[in-house]
């Protein structure tokens, strides 16, 4: 019998172990699978908080729609019936103590045409006609583990880049553009900017991949996001599920591991997944000729705030969702999401409800934000929002989550430090699977594929 441990009950986690057994019915393979999560509910980032009015997640809000693996995976779990879909919306970019429209037909703000080029509010004449040189240049230097930073400046100039490119990127990738590699945020521009001699043209002609016939481009549920998690741990019938028990070392003993815990018996595995993140495989494995490698992957940290208003979110711009403050705006946070204009299922009754980040993009001002209380921080919240929305008065529903040193920073060099750590990994700790956000892509879908290939490994080995 084949005994694999998955430690870690994040969507990784869950995916891996719910790919497993469906390969293990399909096989008929002899399995016994078992999911380990050191907190009493399963989910990892994902959490829906709810009370009488709201919805509020308190990690990711939501999936991919487009993103592989998504659209079978909702449809064994048969949730089509709970699906809900992002309203759509401008983005805005708080520019110069106003709120500027991120043009229409762009890519996390990169033109799709000339046409969204020039109807920026964000950029001069001078950047836009600096932008047109992407049509021009070749290039000839820049591989997918070069900086995307630097890519797009060469291509489409500085301006453009600063005021409208890098405050979307850098809010979803957690870091800043020129320390960010094409390989882990977008290798497909580099594949337009070589076929299609232009990055713009490779976008507008591609324009199919990124805009779905109703540009519904993300999925919730219901009841939130939470569901998805709910579903899947249902239908692990056969899954051992030990929650709430801290595992402590994963030690190897001849051809087996034995894998230790504070509050649990050990437990023998021929098959290790450590789908937690990179700081706690790390801790788990205790390897000196491991250790340096791990210690060039780095995390970032988050801190949310969400404020729910007895107003009615007709209170803000009728066409937004929300906006981005970029570095060195007048704002401290980093980005508010309009949630009860995008996500209508959040708000009962239609009340406004907001969710505000901050990023450690700024060092001291973000270790001077978590050494707040939660009141203190609800104060800084409120503050930013009378700044960009002229919205004052108190909120009748507030959930601050602070996710300290649990957010994945892909650097220039993670790609090679991945390869260098699983190649040494296979060595040492042959059967011991590296899984989930710290290596593989952020995005929920990202994790989802990640757990389907790590399951398909597994069964296939010998």
């Amino acid at each position: 019998m084949k005994k694999v441990v998955v430690i870690g009950g994040g969507i990784t986690g869950l995916s891996t172990v719910y790919y497993l057994q469906q390969l293990k019915k399909s096989l008929q393979s002899d399995m016994r699978l078992t999911l380990i999560e050191a907190n009493s509910t399963l989910g990892g980032k994902i959490k829906s908080v709810r009370n009488d009015e709201f919805i509020m997640e308190t990690g990711a809000d939501s999936i991919v729609a487009r993103k592989e693996g998504v659209t079978s995976l909702l449809e064994d779990l048969q949730l089509h019936d709970e699906f809900v879909y992002n309203s759509t919306g401008k983005s805005y970019i708080y520019h110069y103590n106003e709120l500027k429209p991120i043009p229409d037909d762009t890519v996390f703000g990169i033109p799709m045409s000339k046409e969204a080029l020039f109807s920026s509010e964000l950029i001069s004449e001078e950047g836009k006609n600096e932008a047109l040189k992407d049509f021009t240049t070749e290039n000839t230097t820049f591989t997918k583990d070069s900086s995307i930073g630097l890519f797009l400046e060469s291509f489409l100039g500085k301006e453009i880049v600063e005021n409208q490119i890098a405050p979307v990127l850098s809010g979803v990738y957690s870091g800043k553009l020129n320390e960010l590699t094409l390989a882990t945020t977008l290798p497909y521009l580099l594949d337009y900017k070589n076929q299609y001699g232009s990055i713009i043209r490779g976008l507008s002609e591609n324009k199919a991949r990124f805009q779905s016939s109703d540009n519904k481009k993300f999925i919730s549920f219901k009841n939130g996001l939470s569901t998805l998690i709910d579903r899947m741990e249902s239908v692990l019938t056969d899954v051992d599920i030990l929650k709430g028990v801290q595992a402590t070392a994963v030690i190897k003993e001849q051809a087996q591991y034995s894998v230790e815990f504070s509050n649990h018996e050990k437990i023998a595995a021929d098959y290790v997944v450590l789908s937690t993140p990179h700081s706690v495989a790390q801790s788990l494995l205790s390897n000196e000729e491991l250790n340096p490698i791990f210690d060039e992957l780095i995390s970032s940290s988050l801190i949310s705030v969400y404020l729910g208003f007895d107003i009615p979110d007709e209170m803000l711009p009728a066409d937004g969702t929300g906006f981005i403050a970029p570095e060195h705006s007048d704002l401290t946070c980093n980005a508010c999401t309009w949630t009860s204009r995008k996500w209508e299922h959040t708000s009962k009754h239609h009340r406004l409800l907001l969710r505000l980040f901050y990023k450690n993009t700024n060092p001291e001002m973000f270790a001077h934000l978590s050494s707040l209380s939660e009141s203190e921080l609800i104060q800084v919240a409120l503050q930013d929002v009378e700044k960009s929305l002229g919205i004052t008065g108190k909120p009748i529903s507030v959930e601050v989550t602070k996710w300290q040193d649990k957010m994945p920073k892909y650097h220039l060099n993670h790609r090679k430090t991945i390869e260098a750590l699983n190649e040494k990994l296979a060595d040492i700790y042959p059967n011991i699977i590296l899984a989930g956000c710290s290596y593989y892509g952020v995005g929920i879908a990202d994790c989802i594929m990640n757990g389907k290939n790590t399951a398909k490994k597994i069964a296939e080995a010998e």
